[in-house]
């Protein structure tokens, strides 16, 4: 497999180069890049079939990279030091990614994965993670069963945990059910206004109609989320705090 590596810190593009040697997947690099404008130059003309992609780059994004190339017909794996947003986006399986610094196993499993990814499908997945990239104060990527959904949070109500499963609520009655705890959600969703009152539940607070002081929070479509003795507290100052703003 031919690969790409493009990354602007030379001593990553070295180790990864080392770690490379130690994986049983066969990949030759043929060539390093630590710059947008470089790459797509690299990229048009040599044809790989395999990206080592850093999110941030001398001259720009790695989303600004994929942009600009023309022929979007190789597999990425994302290198990247986010530990939010990105991390976020990209670990649902959108993409595959390597987290800084790179472990010589997690770049045997992402080897593994990006090999039976088909192009089509990658192209697909790309877009979407750029979509959600550049509005990352609004849009979240779910992982369903049979596909990608990107979701509004704005339009989220509330999300609902049970045995390893969350259910995300949305307006119009839509929901959507990925097999995921509800905890790794949590700091994406309570960076965006949404607050959990209960184990089970997160809810978007310009939802709420009004909270019951029996410990019951009524959202404006009639559904009523319990708030546990727990978390009563913390609930009661983030909601206060929230309507005073």
């Amino acid at each position: 497999m031919k690969a790409l590596i493009v990354e602007d810190k030379a001593y990553i593009r070295k180790g990864l180069l080392n770690l490379l040697q130690l994986t049983d997947t066969k990949v030759e690099v043929i060539g390093e890049c630590e710059s947008v404008k470089d790459a797509v130059v690299v990229a048009n003309s040599c044809k790989p079939e395999l990206i080592f992609l850093d999110i941030n780059l001398t001259d720009g994004t790695g989303f600004d990279f994929l942009a600009q190339t023309e022929n979007l017909a190789f597999k990425v794996i994302f290198i990247t030091a986010y530990e939010e947003f990105a991390i976020q986006a990209l670990k649902i399986g959108a993409v595959d990614y390597l987290l800084k610094p790179v472990d010589v196993e997690e770049l045997q499993i992402a080897l593994q994965k990006v090999s039976t990814l088909p192009i089509v499908e990658q192209k697909q997945q790309i877009k979407m993670v750029k979509e959600v990239w550049n509005n990352e104060d609004s849009k979240l990527i779910l992982s369903l069963h049979d596909s990608f959904q990107v979701i509004d949070l704005n339009e989220l109500l509330y999300c609902e945990t049970d045995k390893g499963y969350t259910t995300f609520y949305c307006g119009n009655n839509k929901k959507y059910l990925v097999s995921k705890t509800l905890k790794e959600f949590e700091e994406r969703l309570s960076a965006a206004n949404f607050t959990r009152p209960h184990q089970s539940f997160m809810v978007n607070l310009k939802f709420i109609d009004k909270y019951d002081k029996s410990g019951v929070i009524h959202l404006k479509n009639g559904k009523k989320i319990p708030v546990s003795s727990r978390k009563k507290e913390g609930f009661l100052t983030t909601f206060l705090n929230w309507n005073n703003n």
